[in-house]
């Protein structure tokens, strides 16, 4: 064994050796105008939070987003490639890309590399066609579309609190306080989700951001 196999792959500690991961808590409602997505900000690699401030949310097109969880660099190469396709798509179709197609590539590319990627995807946005759309593509690659999603390693806590909240038919307003208080509550519960909460409501008018800062976000019974 090496001198550097010795003393830093052996000895190190997780943070030195481990992937960047997206260890994370992310979310997607739809709406009857669109979709509010969110996500927390914490990136860490092993034990080591190594940013606090991560923009989860990913334009893939004017008004499709995409919420990555799982490994950053395979969920930003994933991202990529999906952009690019659809670019290619809209040029020669003079046409806007659906909601649909675009999960349908996240889904093959997830699926064909499934061996090889640690990525899980919520696809979200709006069309023409069918309005807002989300689809969840956890690991290996199935996707479905459904009324609102999570993903990541802090929904494993907020399952009950999810379904116990959702209603059919919930307005803005009533979607983006539901992702807030959800991702809220897994970032108190989970070591990898923390820093903020990024938000996006994305209609037929476009994209607009929000950010609840970590001395905001709302805090329940703890307070």
């Amino acid at each position: 064994m090496s001198l550097m196999e010795n003393d830093i792959t052996h000895d190190a500690p997780d943070w030195l050796t481990a992937e960047h991961s997206t260890g994370t808590t992310i979310m997607a409602v739809e709406f009857a105008d669109g979709v509010v997505f969110g996500a927390d900000s914490r990136t860490s690699t092993g034990t080591y939070v190594a940013n606090r401030v991560t923009d989860k949310l990913t334009q893939i097109s004017e008004k499709i987003y995409c919420c990555r969880s799982g490994s950053a660099a395979d969920t930003q190469a994933i991202a990529d490639y999906v952009k690019l396709f659809l670019d290619l798509q809209e040029n020669e179709t003079d046409e806007e890309p659906t909601v649909e197609v675009a999960s349908r590539i996240f889904q093959q590319l997830c699926y064909s590399n499934r061996d090889m990627l640690s990525a899980s995807i919520i696809c979200a946005g709006w069309d023409k066609n069918k309005g807002g759309q989300v689809y969840c593509l956890p690991l290996g690659g199935m996707c479905v579309r459904m009324p609102f999603a999570i993903g990541g390693s802090g929904s494993t806590y907020i399952y009950g609190h999810c379904d116990n909240v959702y209603k059919e038919g919930m307005s803005e307003e009533d979607c983006l306080k539901f992702v807030a208080n959800a991702v809220s509550l897994a970032m108190s519960r989970d070591g990898s989700s923390g820093g903020m909460i990024r938000l996006a409501v994305l209609t037929k008018d476009g994209c607009r951001r929000l950010n609840i800062p970590g001395n905001e976000l709302p805090t329940f019974w703890s307070k």
